[in-house]
């Protein structure tokens, strides 16, 4: 199977703050795009765009050629594809099938194993780029599992980033994520730090920032999300809730290699404040809010 726009149908289940963005340039590309989310609503875009809107998953897979999914948690996704209405129940041999969800490298296994009994082929391949990146089509993809399925659906993965790579087997990608992840982690503490400090010490953030944004200590989420900071512009390009549940993955896999992560540890206690003051759907940026 040749993937083209044109000729192969894709299905696109989520259609959240990078869903959305997502699933609009695969159909700008051309591809026949079938969509499937929890709330119908949330697909009115796309399907005013031309998609073709789906009642269920099990539906929207027995019609499609590669389907991608970017659902909120570890369970979602097991549900989507593991259950009884989902993925791997309904869609034909020799699909491919894509998650993008930051989920749980094990379960990422878990379902190529699977897949891959019924003949159907499957790849994990987290994302990250934040709403930005997802708007942009400059997402960075991070690919585990086969390299002649990976080669397969470049041409997919192409029209939604610009930094796609294959880590290796099955679980891969979602690791590379939980790397990601816990970089980030400590970095958002010390952008908080860094421009509650500029602001205490009588300095004028925005013009901190444009000295050390250019810096060594420039960073994607000092030049993306502190001038959200400093604005007071605390809307999700990424959910505390969300972030709260990869840096949980991290600790877990962390906890289980035997390795320590003071950084990540610090980040997920201050962000899980944030969540008990009922911030959990407010952006990662808003952590800054702990250092006003």
């Amino acid at each position: 199977m040749s993937i083209e726009p044109g000729k192969t149908i894709v299905g696109f289940i989520g259609l959240g703050v990078m869903g959305q963005s997502m699933a609009g340039h695969i159909l700008d590309a051309g591809y026949e795009l079938h969509a499937n989310t929890r709330t119908k609503n949330k697909a009115n875009i796309i399907i005013s765009k031309g998609a073709v809107w789906e009642d269920s998953v099990g539906e929207l897979s027995a019609k499609c050629d590669v389907l991608i999914t970017i659902v909120g948690f570890p369970a979602d996704v097991e549900d989507v594809y593991l259950g009884e209405d989902g993925i791997l129940n309904h869609t034909k041999k020799g699909t491919v099938v894509i998650d993008m969800t930051t989920s749980s490298p094990d379960l990422a296994v878990k379902i190529y194993e699977k897949a891959k009994a019924k003949g159907i082929e499957s790849l994990d391949a987290p994302v990250s780029g934040g709403d930005l990146g997802a708007q942009n089509a400059s997402l960075s993809i991070m690919v585990g599992g086969d390299k002649k399925t990976f080669d397969k659906v470049i041409p997919l993965f192409e029209v939604m980033g610009k930094n796609i790579i294959l880590q290796g087997e099955a679980g891969s990608g979602q690791h590379t994520k939980m790397a990601n992840q816990i970089a980030i982690a400590a970095g958002m503490v010390s952008v908080c730090e860094s421009l509650a400090y500029a602001k205490k010490s009588g300095l004028d953030p925005k013009s901190v920032l444009k000295s050390i944004g250019q810096g060594a200590a420039g960073s994607w989420s000092l030049n993306n999300l502190g001038p959200r900071m400093i604005a007071g512009n605390f809307e999700p390009g990424f959910f505390i809730k969300h972030f709260i549940k990869d840096m949980n993955i991290a600790s877990t896999s962390s906890s289980r290699l035997g390795l320590e992560t003071p950084g990540l540890d610090l980040a997920l206690s201050l962000y899980k404040k944030m969540a008990a003051k009922g911030l959990e759907n407010d952006g990662t940026q808003a952590l800054f809010k702990l250092f006003k």
